[in-house]
């Protein structure tokens, strides 16, 4: 994976983190399983951003998607991302270039790219056919973001509280008119739960 413009040396106080160094460590010997191509099925990338917090604690970027009609993941909490656009030369560049225009970040700029988890479907026919491919990243900044008409809203989580299994439970959970038995993490009156957990699941295995 390729840093900043600043690189290593200038992530120093973010990588000395036992957090970080965990992280990193996990998912430098994590070969991730790149989903095989398929005729109909789009492609598509997030980012799963850290940063350490004014407290010096480490925490994970989720973003809410605001509310339209027919988009199967409208108000749902998610990362930055979407799907690729044709002048990307790369799913990592479509995950930068969704992550700055949804959220104001520039990872090629403020950020790093620390690893790769695997692609990802929908379970349900019922979704897009599409594969998501998440990306992990560090983030060298704490200034408030400039959210796009796309994101209703984002916030900051301390990772040690999302990675406690405590934290999760069952719960049954409405979409497009379903109910779904889903695990779920609540921060306040936000459910995360769907493809978003499957990808914190994977994180959490590493570690």
């Amino acid at each position: 994976m390729t840093s900043g413009q600043a690189g290593e040396k200038g992530f120093a106080h973010l990588l000395s983190q036992p957090s970080v160094v965990k992280i990193r460590s996990a998912l430098a010997s994590h070969r991730p399983i790149a989903a095989e191509e398929e005729e109909g099925v789009r492609k598509a990338a997030v980012a799963l951003i850290f940063r350490v917090g004014t407290d010096g604690v480490l925490e994970l970027l989720f973003i809410k998607r605001a509310e339209y009609e027919g988009d199967p993941w409208s108000g749902q909490i998610a990362f930055p991302g979407g799907r690729v656009e044709p002048g990307d030369a790369s799913l990592a560049e479509t995950a930068i270039r969704e992550t700055r225009e949804e959220t104001g970040i520039d990872l090629t700029r403020e950020g790093m790219m620390i690893g790769v988890l695997d692609d990802l479907r929908p379970r349900t026919v019922s979704l897009p056919a599409i594969m998501v491919r998440p990306f992990v990243a560090l983030l060298d900044r704490n200034e408030p973001l400039v959210l796009s008409p796309e994101v209703a809203l984002s916030f900051w989580l301390p990772f040690a509280a999302i990675a406690r299994a405590e934290s999760w439970h069952e719960e049954t959970v409405s979409a497009r008119g379903i109910q779904i038995n889903a695990r779920v993490f609540r921060h306040e009156q936000h459910v995360i739960w769907g493809m978003t957990e499957r990808i914190l699941a994977q994180l959490f295995g590493l570690l």
